[in-house]
């Protein structure tokens, strides 16, 4: 058992890796407008693939703690491969909302479920060492960004030759999801002692909601700072085009955006350790508002580089805050835990994505990143203090 355990962390960090390898990433608002969309609807596009998560994230987490994570990452990994196969054939808004209920189920179930498998599998094979925890959080997160990265490169070549060709190769990509799936083995997770317990919703949300101040602070947080990086995502590539950045730099300045997500990635916890869990946080919170205020009021060159460092916060983020909140919910509802704050985030998307769209759209992208960055100037004082906050009073107790 022992030998297919180890089997599982390669597959996971190769699901990870092939899950995240777009290369119709870095030229997404080039192609849907090459499909004739606006940049409204492209907003109102992604609000449709956030909806369909949020009736299923939760949902999905919950089965893949009751049914297994395995079960959940197979079955993700095909609606995964049949989405992307399916965009070969969308020429329209109505076809490329098919796309995005379709693609929108597969992240439902792969999101939550993956972290999961990884994380229980090295509780079984090391003893619940909280060190090497981090150490494979910190791992998938940098694998994730590298192959985001290594995606837009090879997208960038892509799509100057075709669009058709880039996402032929992307269909076919998406289907290595399910063949590292099918290598997987269900890790141990569940009381042994009791194996057909039920983990009832209410008693996870408790946990996650009314109990520890850190572990409430921290589901908040990881929502809305995704949410931070996400919406100006979608912004990015406007943004380059309208500072005569042809699209044939896109790839390559989607690659070091995604190797500063990875960087942060691997030096998250080490910035933890060396300078501490306050200094750590502060960051989080403060690079969002330095990028997004920078890309709006800096021309040139010198506003792209601004808007590194939202996505800097990005992966420390992905590290610091998921590591945080992992580290504070049991094996048997772990994938749930993860699955809700990914619910969170989409539900909050849905609200403000389609609206943050018409601003840029109708006001332009200054404007839409000004109201971004006064967001991210809220975020600090409402969400990220109070999480400072509840931390330093640990830190206190401790040292008492």
């Amino acid at each position: 058992m022992r030998e297919k355990l180890h089997r599982n962390i390669p597959a996971i960090y190769g699901l990870a890796f092939f899950h995240s390898f777009m290369v119709i990433v870095p030229v997404i608002v080039p192609f849907f407008m090459s499909k004739g969309l606006s940049l409204a609807d492209i907003f109102y596009l992604q609000a449709i693939y956030a909806a369909t998560i949020v009736l299923l994230e939760a949902p999905s987490g919950y089965f893949a703690d009751l049914f297994g994570r395995r079960t959940a990452l197979l079955i993700g990994s095909i609606a995964h491969g049949l989405a992307y196969f399916y965009l070969n054939f969308a020429n329209d808004l109505n076809n490329l909302i098919v796309f995005e209920i379709g693609a929108g189920i597969a992240a439902s179930l792969l999101s939550g479920a993956d972290l999961a498998v990884l994380y229980d599998t090295q509780k079984a094979l090391r003893g619940g060492q909280s060190s090497e925890h981090s150490k494979g959080i910190a791992n998938l997160g940098f694998i994730r960004s590298g192959a985001e990265g290594l995606g837009a490169l090879l997208g960038g070549a892509l799509a100057m030759w075709s669009f058709e060709i880039m996402i032929l190769v992307q269909s076919a990509v998406a289907w290595a999801c399910l063949i590292l799936t099918l290598r997987l083995v269900e890790p141990p997770y569940r009381d042994q002692s009791n194996p057909e317990k039920r983990v009832k919703i209410t008693k996870i949300l408790r946990h996650l909601l009314l109990g520890d101040p850190v572990l409430r602070n921290v589901v908040v947080a990881i929502p809305l700072y995704n949410l931070a990086s996400f919406h100006v995502a979608w912004l990015m590539q406007p943004y380059w085009e309208s500072r005569g950045i042809p699209l044939a730099w896109f790839g390559l300045l989607w690659f070091v955006q995604s190797a500063a997500v990875a960087a942060a990635n691997q030096f998250g916890f080490r910035i933890e350790r060396r300078q501490g869990a306050i200094f750590a946080l502060g960051l989080i919170a403060t690079l969002p508002v330095l990028g997004h205020f920078g890309m709006a009021w800096i021309q040139g060159w010198v506003g792209i580089a601004m808007g590194l460092l939202i996505f800097v916060g990005r992966g420390l983020n992905q590290v610091i805050l998921v590591n945080a909140l992992n580290r504070r919910v049991p094996s048997e509802f772990r994938a749930t835990a993860n699955s809700f704050t990914s619910f969170l985030f989409r539900l909050s998307f849905i609200v403000t994505g389609p609206l943050l769209g018409y601003v840029a759209q109708t006001r332009g992208l200054e404007i839409a990143l000004n109201l971004l960055g006064l967001s991210s100037l809220a975020l600090f004082f409402l969400v990220m203090l109070p999480l400072m906050q509840s931390v330093q009073s640990i830190q206190q107790r401790v040292v008492a």
